[in-house]
């Protein structure tokens, strides 16, 4: 059985029109995502096909006897235990390369509405308040981005940046051989990067080296007037650490972010029903809730990669990975 787990209608017309025909009466839609509580669901599944809001841990996985294979439809793969999956002799296949622009583009439309105060200036108009007073910008021209992580996604913000004419900084664990003989491009250690930018944008992936990549430590280097923006997956990112700066008045020129630490409890339906959370957990995310609340600070529900282009771009990928491994046994991105 193929399972498609966090599909809409739309999709799964996509998805019909581009897998073999010969495999369509073993097919399985489903919109929910899939976690230790439904898994069962899905128990005669041979190969299933996810996005990133299912949980594919053990828990998970030993429910599923007859699986061979996970497809995630995304590039990040932390919602999947993939050290299980080897133990068990699953194949997995991520989407590496479906939004390195869309990503790159949505984190200038981040980066552009925190300089120029789109949000306080939205929010004033909506009230009926006509006037500019407290909505001065900053230019993006001469200004030093900070861009950590230089694959296909940082190196497609690098060249947006030298379009507006910004210095840029990276941090990498591998250089570029390409970036590196850019103008007005070097790469330098993650300390100097946080102390020279005037802006830091996050492109890494969520491993255990790069969990709270960005923490209390280190993010005290950052000028108080920068800007952080996280595009990438919330834990490269202490949470309480830009909570703790921007409480002192810091991070002035705004933080922007798609994902962020402990986002689940904030949706209503979850928080309500969550009986599990501490009086602790409960507090600390009234905390974040209030201070994120801020003018200065735009969030956005994992919004980044979400344009017409990139989710077609994201269905004939994992169609094409899936059409792969059930006729030759192997995947076209294999992780």
């Amino acid at each position: 059985m193929i399972v498609f787990a966090e599909v809409s209608q739309k999709e799964q017309e996509s998805i019909l029109s581009l897998i073999d025909e010969k495999y369509h009466n073993q097919i399985r839609f489903f919109e929910q995502s899939i976690n230790a509580k439904n898994a069962e669901l899905f128990s005669d599944a041979t190969l299933l096909c996810t996005f990133i809001h299912s949980c594919v841990d053990e828990k998970v996985l030993l429910q599923l006897p007859h699986l061979k294979a996970v497809i995630t439809r995304s590039t990040g793969s932390d919602h999947i235990d993939i050290e299980v999956c080897k133990k068990l002799n699953i194949k997995v296949a991520n989407v590496p390369s479906y939004g390195q622009n869309t990503v790159a583009e949505y984190t200038f439309a981040l980066i552009l509405a925190l300089a120029r105060r789109v949000k306080p200036m939205i929010e004033r108009l909506s009230r009926g308040e006509f006037n500019r007073d407290g909505l001065k910008g900053f230019d993006l021209f001469g200004k030093t981005i900070g861009v950590i992580g230089t694959g296909k996604i940082g190196s497609h913000v690098v060249s947006i940046a030298r379009g507006f004419g910004m210095e840029v900084l990276c941090h990498a664990h591998h250089e570029d051989a390409d970036i590196v003989k850019l103008p007005h491009v070097k790469y330098v250690s993650l300390e100097t990067l946080l102390s020279k930018s005037d802006i830091v944008t996050l492109h890494v992936p969520a491993n255990p080296s790069t969990f709270h990549l960005i923490n209390k430590r280190n993010i005290s280097l950052l000028k108080s007037s920068a800007m952080l923006i996280n595009t990438a997956r919330g834990n490269v990112v202490e949470i309480e650490a830009i909570v703790e700066q921007l409480t002192l008045k810091n991070l002035q020129g705004g933080v922007g972010l798609d994902t962020f630490e402990s986002e689940d409890i904030w949706i209503e339906e979850k928080y309500l029903k969550n009986d599990t959370l501490s009086a602790l957990e409960l507090q600390k995310a009234m905390i974040v809730f209030s201070t994120l609340r801020s003018s200065n600070v735009i969030l956005s529900p994992h919004n980044a990669y979400n344009t017409q282009e990139a989710l077609e771009r994201i269905v004939a990928i994992s169609v094409e990975n899936i059409n792969s491994f059930l006729g030759e046994g192997v995947f076209i991105t294999p992780l």
